[in-house]
């Protein structure tokens, strides 16, 4: 029984790394598609499926085809969800952060409580203000 190695030439590494990276990029291209497609609010539901169904059963020319006649939206519309995300996270801190206002309000609430000394208050407040 000969040994399985001996057979594996370096000619057959070098093939498997080219495979495995034409693999990887196949699967990257297939999921940005449809990352595309769902992102697309103009495209209806019937187009999507329609174009999932060709990316399933005639997979490399319909990422071509897609590339070609659909490649230019896709940075737009991933720009365009970007823009979207950052708004979203920029309201959400907005509205979680304290403003320094209200800050102040606080400290001055602590200091006519007594719970901060006067000194304590002017530490605190230079802080705030900057």
């Amino acid at each position: 029984m000969p040994l399985v190695f001996a057979d594996f030439t370096f000619g057959h590494a070098l093939l498997t790394v080219v495979e495995i990276f034409f693999f990887v990029i196949w699967v990257w291209l297939f999921i940005t598609i449809v990352m595309d497609l769902f992102r697309d609010h103009e495209l209806s539901g019937g187009w999507k499926a329609l174009w999932c169904l060709f990316l399933i059963v005639v997979p490399f020319v319909s990422a071509l085809v897609y590339l070609i006649f659909r490649g230019n939206g896709m940075r737009d519309r991933a720009i365009a969800q970007q823009r979207e995300i950052q708004q979203a996270t920029d309201a959400y801190i907005r509205d979680v952060a304290p403003s320094p206002a209200d800050e102040l309000t606080k400290l001055s609430e602590l200091r006519d409580k007594g719970a901060l000394s006067d000194e304590e208050f002017q530490r605190l407040k230079a802080k705030i203000v900057g």
